[in-house]
């Protein structure tokens, strides 16, 4: 459940400003500034964009991101439909409105590839969620300043071949793609990110409605 997420080793968004997001840079000292940067967060609040390509799907949804530490997640789907992935940091829901039937299942049993995000608040080291981290040269960022890095997410090999982060020269994650082993790719976008802004902790809890059915495991993506 780690992945990147960091990527979600993920997201970027920050503070420590450097002179420029320079593949010249070692790489350990890229990942390093990352980690230095999302330790020492509290919080982060995000638009997002996220776009499914694979199984002859093409998929894209939008909404807010809610971070807190540690390890409290909310995605909040608003376009093309309305729902919700929360993690209150011991279990995780995913529940679409009007439907009869909310999943659940703890976060430690959790396999879903936004699940790393979580830990992009905590004490975590990018070196030891992404295993052979390198420069992507033959990826173009979406922004010329902006680098590319790629690695794989431990334990998660039999689902992730690649995890891709754009970041920026202030050492922020603009964008995530996310290769899966089935050939599919999940990217997220991330645009008017606010760091450190009070969240209270009740925003991370889910109650199911009346008359919705409890079902464990098997959190959709």
């Amino acid at each position: 459940m780690r992945l990147c997420l960091l990527l979600v080793a993920l997201m970027a968004f920050v503070c420590l400003r450097a002179a420029s997001a320079d593949t010249n840079i070692p790489i350990q000292q890229q990942a390093q500034a990352l980690d230095e940067h999302y330790n020492h967060l509290r919080s982060l609040q995000a638009e997002f964009t996220e776009t499914y390509r694979g199984s002859g799907m093409d998929r894209a949804e939008s909404g807010t991101l809610w971070l807190k530490k540690p390890g409290k997640m909310l995605w909040l789907y608003r376009s093309p439909k309305e729902k919700l992935f929360v993690s209150n940091g011991k279990d995780a829901w995913f529940y679409v409105p009007g439907d009869r039937q909310a999943r659940e299942t703890p976060v430690r049993m959790l396999d879903d590839i936004r699940s790393p995000l979580a830990f992009l608040l905590g004490k975590t080291k990018l070196t030891k969620e992404l295993q052979g981290l390198s420069y992507a040269p033959d990826v173009t960022p979406e922004h010329p300043d902006d680098v590319v890095i790629r690695g794989i997410p431990r334990g998660m090999e039999d689902r992730v071949s690649s995890v891709l982060l754009e970041i920026n020269s202030q050492h922020q994650i603009d964008r995530i793609l996310i290769n899966q082993v089935d050939g599919s790719v999940t990217e997220y976008r991330f645009q008017h990110i606010q760091e450190n802004v009070p969240v209270a902790d009740s925003r991370f809890q889910f109650t199911p409605p009346p008359g919705t059915e409890t079902v464990e495991g098997g959190l959709a993506p």
